[in-house]
């Protein structure tokens, strides 16, 4: 007589299914766990058929969650989640602060405030591998495009918790050598004769990204692009006026505020995760930091703070 034996998965089972999940490719997959194409491919196999379901569709451009992938991913993140916590518990110190956080944060605050800072980080957090994604976009939290998000406003819905960063301020920059052979500009109206550079209109992904219309109603940028180091560039360069963050002009004394005592915008940036991740311990890590960063810094973010 033979014994049957069930087959179960095992928690490394569910670490190659959400990789896989969270990225849509096996092969950036792979890259995360540190294994092969070939392994997480006859992983996520051996899991549906031992789940007897189907979790992904697979197509040219990758790997996509069935309706029963969607359900199962949640019940994964909370092991996951869980996991990890349990980790937190037995260990101490930096041996609990390991994995892979994916960091989604707008161009400026990467490019101008973050990267500066990532010497900083790695020191004090050696076991953390973070990936920083920069396009011109609001990542997805729920499908794990990003573990935490850097944005202009909180989180209105979802399974999401936000917590304030920090103001900045903006203020119109023009080159010094542009505004010396320019028109005067005395009061906003006259800031109606000066060409503006600014974000392309449709491609606008946040409110707070639109500041040209709290300027004066009637501004229209000339030269446009998703890009603020490109705006920036621009403006350095003398192509017309602009609406920069202190932080980030405030780096270059070509540039000269423009009405200072009359123009002045006020932003906010949020810390914006989901719910289930924000105890674990490398992620609370990464936006502990990025707090701490801020706070040390914030008469960097606001003129005349």
């Amino acid at each position: 007589m033979t014994q049957k034996h069930r087959t179960l998965f095992t928690w490394d089972d569910l670490q190659f299914f959400l990789a896989v999940a969270r990225t849509g490719q096996l092969s950036t997959a792979a890259r995360q766990l540190r294994s092969s194409h070939a392994t997480v491919a006859r992983r996520i196999d051996r899991l549906e058929f031992v789940l007897k379901v189907k979790l992904f569709e697979r197509n040219p451009r990758g790997y996509v969650l069935t309706s029963v992938g969607q359900r199962f991913i949640e019940t994964a993140e909370r092991m996951e989640t869980e996991t990890e916590r349990l980790q937190a518990d037995i260990s101490s110190g930096l041996t609990t602060l390991r994995g892979v956080v994916r960091l989604s944060a707008p161009e400026g605050f990467a490019n101008f405030f973050f990267t500066e800072r990532l010497t900083e980080f790695v020191a004090d957090h050696p076991n953390i591998s973070l990936e920083l994604v920069t396009i011109q976009q609001i990542m997805s939290l729920s499908r794990k495009e990003a573990d935490v998000a850097v944005a202009l406003d909180p989180s209105k819905a979802g399974p999401y918790v936000s917590e304030k960063i920090g103001d900045y301020s903006l203020h119109v920059y023009g080159a010094r050598s542009y505004l010396a052979d320019s028109a005067p500009i005395l009061r906003r109206d006259d800031l109606l004769d000066h060409p503006f550079i600014g974000y392309i209109e449709d491609m606008i992904f946040a409110p707070g990204l639109d500041y040209l219309g709290d300027v004066h109603h009637g501004l229209r940028a000339k030269f446009q692009s998703s890009s603020i180091f490109a705006q920036l560039t621009a403006t350095r360069n003398g192509l017309g006026l602009s609406v920069l963050p202190h932080f980030i002009a405030s780096k270059y004394p070509e540039l000269s505020i423009v009405l200072p005592d009359q123009v002045s915008l006020r932003r906010s940036y949020w810390l914006v995760c989901h719910r289930d991740l924000r105890d674990v311990p490398r992620i609370r890590s990464v936006s502990g930091f990025i707090v701490k960063a801020y706070q040390a810094n914030t008469p960097h973010f606001i003129r005349n703070a």
